[in-house]
């Protein structure tokens, strides 16, 4: 059951499951998880020092080699525990008013549909969702279904930059800067993009850009960012309010103090993320433009091998896929789980009879389904072809 792969020492994961689920909660490398410790060590010699003396000059350097990755101005950067909490960030400052309409595709993550619907909710805005499809996707469709969707009351749009349930990879470089020629602030999810696929903020020009780092990039779990753009910085306050909020402090913006200090936590997984991206970097010739040629690669003959094994196309184009791909399923006969924490019967069974972790997700709704498929360094063909025919048993089975 262990993977062949070249690169799967480099990882911890438990050698009896095919673990083809990294787009889930990614999976962190031996020498990231060892970074990270040497980081903790150092915080509990003395933390005072650590915390009140050595701390934001360490998170500045953290930040500087991540805004380098990502493209964008490191001040514009700020550290926080997952993409969600950005997303909700942003929306719980946005200002908005009674008839504001705030859009979304219907790929949206569902944590981050439900942040929408309570800010919405609260304010009395208007969620207006835009459909794509999934099954005969195309770039053109998703920009289309979207810009036809905006309206004169249209103020904010979330875009997953690759979704998640979906795994289909969004062309946002041709739909955020028309919405923001508009007037509409956009809101980019890129919880599952920086390490998948090409990331340059500073290109993009976005209002806002929610991302992960424990999921890509291989860092540890609670390592995320959210960028605001500089004319926008005055109007975000972090999600606790804290010490900061009082500071009279001219050398450092007030966005940065107060979300680099929301309260006693622990940065080590923040302050690792540099050590993340040595440890990949450093992993194939050609650092991560490599990893992410070769996760991509991979990803597509996974999902060649799955459609074969279940008779069906591709429901996207190439141009669509990244490190995941979704396969369409025959529909559930019973409950398919909503939410990706659930256990889908199916899930279950793949799990528990095959030691295969991978998710099946229900899209738009139940009892339509889908396999979605995630390609790492650590994975290799063998583990797709035992899902392809794990698949088989178990929907003949039912």
């Amino acid at each position: 059951m262990a993977s062949g792969s070249p690169w799967a020492s480099h990882w911890t994961l438990d050698p009896e499951v095919d673990f083809l689920n990294h787009g889930s909660f990614g999976a962190c490398p031996r020498a990231v998880l060892e970074a990270q410790s040497r980081w903790r060590v150092r915080l509990e010699r003395e933390p005072v020092r650590f915390m009140a003396r050595e701390l934001e000059g360490l998170l500045d350097a953290a930040r500087a080699e991540v805004a380098a990755f990502v493209g964008c101005d490191a001040p514009d950067l700020a550290f926080v525990q997952n993409a969600t909490a950005g997303v909700n960030t942003v929306l719980r400052a946005y200002p908005f008013e009674s008839g504001d309409e705030i859009l979304v595709t219907d790929h949206a993550y569902a944590a981050c549909r439900n942040a929408l619907d309570f800010v919405a909710a609260q304010r009395r805005a208007r969620v207006v969702e835009a459909h794509v499809p999934f099954v005969g996707a195309t770039s053109g469709a998703v920009v289309e279904s979207v810009l036809d969707s905006i309206t004169a009351r249209t103020r904010v749009l979330l875009l997953d930059h690759v979704t998640s349930s979906t795994g289909l990879v969004f062309p946002v470089e041709r739909i955020v800067p028309e919405a923001e020629r508009r007037g509409v602030r956009t809101l980019v999810d890129g919880a599952h993009a920086p390490g998948q696929v090409p990331v340059d903020i500073r290109a993009l020009d976005p209002a806002y850009y929610a991302a992960n780092c424990h999921k890509w990039m291989c860092a540890p779990k609670g390592a995320a960012f959210l960028y605001v753009r500089r004319d926008l910085q005055d109007a975000i306050r972090p999600l606790v309010v804290s010490h900061a909020a009082t500071s009279r402090r001219t050398d450092r913006s007030r966005y940065l103090q107060e979300f680099d200090w929301t309260g006693t936590g622990d940065p080590t997984a923040w302050l690792a993320i540099p050590d993340a991206i040595a440890a990949l970097d450093g992993l194939l010739p050609g650092g991560w433009g490599a990893v992410r040629a070769h996760n991509r690669a991979l990803a597509l003959e996974a999902r060649r091998i799955l459609c074969d094994a279940l008779q069906v196309e591709p429901p996207a184009p190439d141009d669509m896929v990244g490190s995941m791909a979704a396969i369409p399923l025959p529909d559930a006969r019973g409950a398919v789980a909503a939410s990706p924490l659930g256990t889908e019967p199916l899930q279950a069974a793949l799990f528990e009879r095959h030691r295969i972790e991978v998710p099946i997700w229900s899209w738009p709704a139940a009892p339509k389904r889908h396999v979605r498929i995630a390609a790492q360094l650590y994975n290799e063909r063998a583990q797709y072809e035992r899902l392809a025919a794990a698949l088989i048993t178990e929907l003949r089975a039912t």
